[in-house]
């Protein structure tokens, strides 16, 4: 079996990709959210890129596909195909540290991580992103998004958005 690594420009080409901000979540990058799978350059100004939604039928798919279009069109890609694929499943724990990070400076807490290496944890509970209580209450399983849950946190009272774990 042949290998290729990808090339300086394909790195190049998926960092510009991967700097587009989610259309739901601006505070997230696509390479926070971990949709962008991958950019093969096909030729010289062609390249096609692989975007995973983080669920079927995500109504931000085509607003993802458009503006990773138009970054890589002004990078100087002439013709640029956005590729929607579904396996392997996008699942919450493609979402980086660093987006884990952001959605919690943000104010929405963040899916819970299960390593697949280790124990599952027990706790059921989700952490309030405003002052850190386990104590929080859900008041409805959509949100704003169907990939987020409203809930509320008993101690500080306050309202906050959960990204569900996929």
């Amino acid at each position: 079996m042949v290998t290729t690594t990808p090339s300086a420009l394909e790195a190049e080409l998926l960092a510009l990709a991967g700097s587009v901000p989610d259309p739901e979540l601006p505070v997230l990058t696509l390479a926070d959210l971990g949709v962008v799978r991958g950019v093969r350059l096909l030729a010289p100004g062609k390249v096609d890129v692989e975007l995973t939604p983080t669920y079927t039928g995500c109504p931000a798919i085509e607003a993802m596909t458009s503006d990773i279009e138009q970054v890589l069109h002004e990078h100087g890609m002439a013709e640029v195909s956005v590729r929607t694929v579904l396996s392997p499943a996008w699942s919450t724990e493609d979402i980086s540290a660093e987006g884990r990070r952001k959605l919690a400076e943000f104010g929405i807490a963040p899916p819970r991580s299960h390593p697949a290496d280790g124990p599952v944890p027990l706790s059921l509970s989700i952490r309030c992103p405003h002052c850190g209580s386990t104590d929080t209450d859900l008041l409805s399983r959509f949100s704003s998004t169907a990939c987020k849950a409203l809930r509320r946190c008993a101690s500080c009272r306050e309202p906050f958005d959960h990204f569900k774990e996929l």
